[in-house]
């Protein structure tokens, strides 16, 4: 039995046991921030506010965090867990950020601290690891090894397990063992999950570890549940998104996304704070899921208000929050990008703008370029040869830092312009083999989480190139591996659709016309693929 089998066989396990919990114990009150027990020494005014800090930890709400364990210090300054909870939130796994300075600050002010039990020292000892010497890889290793034992030492410690867990998700970002650690972590979480269906971390780091095309299907019981537990947080009401949109579940996905974005708006406002901190993260989901979904002219106004935001800001001095920044550009360029890719609207990608207001990022401008490029090339225009020289010299600089970047991309990008030019010739073989190397390339990346990071999936175009060329039994193999891929994606849909029509298989046609239709019970009027759509399925013997 390979790993992943083995590993997906063990976690479906726990998911029916945690599913059956789910449904044999009531849904109670708790806090707007889930359910936690984090036994200290601290008195009872200064453990509310740190167990309201770790809630919110556990949400990824560090600012709401970083406020609660001042007040617990403000309360009682010799708390020691309290500075441990402040230096806990500057640390970021997931996102990879880590403020080593403001972590060592906070520390430095525990005193005393021989009146703390031996798992209070023992999480302290761990921080500092955490926070130590040697390289961010070494100090997280040495933090996630004292985690553990921990986690061995007291079973009945929720608290020691989520941190233990979230520890190793961070380990797997951007390393060779990363799908085990992430497989191992969320067998932990699923146990929180189960012994305690309203802790914050249960549900949250379980849909991390799960937020895989093939093992998304695992957390969907705790995307279910996870905005019910935290319903203050904002990026708990996005959080489910990530595993709707794995399996792709647009209408669900959508509205986890839109309370995100909105919860934000509004605890931005209350507390008057900075424009940056808004949930930009969701405002873009938000946006690839109405293109998903047909509503264009829904995700042509997210698209207007994040440029609206934009120059509002300008180059926005108070983007730090927490020693990092937050901008509210981010995000702009795959928003642009994917207006022009989703809808095939080619000719708008030569009035995409550079973001305003921003400072030069050549990260953004490559994406920007490459869109531009693209929709140039799809049209045969001779503008594509400029965009692509721009893209290629982008590649041979120095790109900005970005923990999330991938050089690879840069090479996808050129080998999908260049082959969009080949194809507008008509010089199909060339323009299939260009895309073969790009789906090799992509399949070389991490899978699929969230809006293609690639902006054109590699099988999806190759998929439309063949199906150009005539060859629509290979075009419908690419858009099925496309599926398995971004399931219920819209233009691998219509592919697939044209592709299986082509070949004289109207049951396949159907199929995939009618899941086209599901996902575009809300779409604009007037689109064509929906007339196409339509049009098929009324036919005698469509069905």
């Amino acid at each position: 039995m390979s790993f992943l089998r083995y590993c997906s066989a063990v976690v479906i396990l726990l998911v029916v046991s945690v599913t059956a919990t789910l449904h044999t114990e009531a849904s109670r009150p708790t806090s707007q921030l889930g359910k936690i027990e984090f036994p200290t020494s601290g008195s009872p005014t200064t453990q509310r506010h740190f167990l309201r800090g770790v809630a919110a930890m556990h949400s990824f709400w560090y600012e709401e965090a970083l406020d609660e364990f001042r007040r617990s210090t403000a309360t009682d300054p010799d708390f020691a867990m309290a500075y441990w909870g402040e230096a806990m939130a500057h640390n970021h796994p997931i996102w990879r950020e880590q403020d080593v300075e403001a972590a060592r600050q906070a520390l430095e002010k525990i005193g005393e601290t021989n009146r703390l039990t031996s798992r209070e020292q023992a999480y302290l000892n761990a921080v500092r690891l955490l926070y130590g010497d040697g390289d961010k890889r070494s100090r997280d290793k040495a933090y996630s090894a004292a985690m553990e034992k921990i986690y061995r030492a007291y079973p009945d410690d929720l608290e020691a397990a989520c941190f233990y867990a979230l520890s190793l998700l961070g380990r797997g970002r951007k390393s060779d063992e990363g799908f085990r650690l992430q497989i191992r972590a969320g067998a932990i979480t699923l146990d929180v999950f189960q012994r305690n269906p309203d802790h914050p971390c249960a549900a949250h780091y379980t849909i991390h570890a799960f937020d895989h095309p093939d093992l998304a299907i695992l957390a969907l019981p705790a995307a279910r549940r996870y905005a019910r537990i935290a319903p203050e947080s904002h990026h708990a009401q996005h959080m489910p998104s990530h595993i709707f949109l794995q399996l792709g579940m647009w209408p669900e996905a959508a509205a986890s996304s839109n309370a995100g974005w909105k919860e934000s708006v509004s605890w931005v406002s209350r507390e008057g704070l900075p424009m940056g901190l808004r949930d930009y993260h969701s405002l873009q989901w938000l946006h690839y899921m109405y293109l998903q979904q047909g509503r264009y002219k829904k995700a042509d106004q997210l698209l207007e208000l994040k440029l609206k935001n934009m120059r509002e800001v300008g180059h926005d001095p108070k983007a730090m929050a927490s020693g990092f920044e937050r901008r509210v550009g981010r995000y702009y360029e795959r928003m642009a990008a994917a207006s022009v890719v989703e809808t095939q609207r080619w000719e708008s990608a030569a009035t995409l703008e550079d973001a305003p207001g921003s400072p030069p990022n050549k990260s953004a401008q490559a994406i920007l370029t490459f869109a531009r490029g693209f929709g140039a090339a799809m049209q045969g225009s001779p503008d594509a040869s400029r965009h692509l020289a721009t893209l290629q010299a982008l590649s041979k600089s120095q790109i900005d830092a970005d923990p999330f970047h991938r050089p690879e991309r840069l090479d996808i990008w050129e080998l999908e312009i260049t082959a969009a030019m080949h194809a507008s010739k008509g010089d199909y073989d060339k323009a299939i083999g260009l895309v073969s190397r790009a789906v090799r390339m992509e399949e070389s990346l991490p899978p699929p989480s969230g809006p293609p990071r690639i902006i054109k999936p590699t099988h999806e175009l190759l998929g439309e190139i063949l199906l150009r060329a005539g060859r629509p039994e290979e075009a419908l193999k690419r858009f099925s591996t496309s599926l398995m891929r971004h399931p219920n994606r819209v233009r691998s849909l219509v592919g697939a659709a044209r592709a299986a029509r082509q070949t004289g298989d109207r049951a396949a046609a159907a199929d995939s016309y009618s899941k086209l239709l599901e996902s575009w019970v809300h779409a604009d009027d007037q689109l064509t693929e929906l007339q196409e759509a339509r049009d098929f399925l009324k036919r005698p013997g469509a069905l």
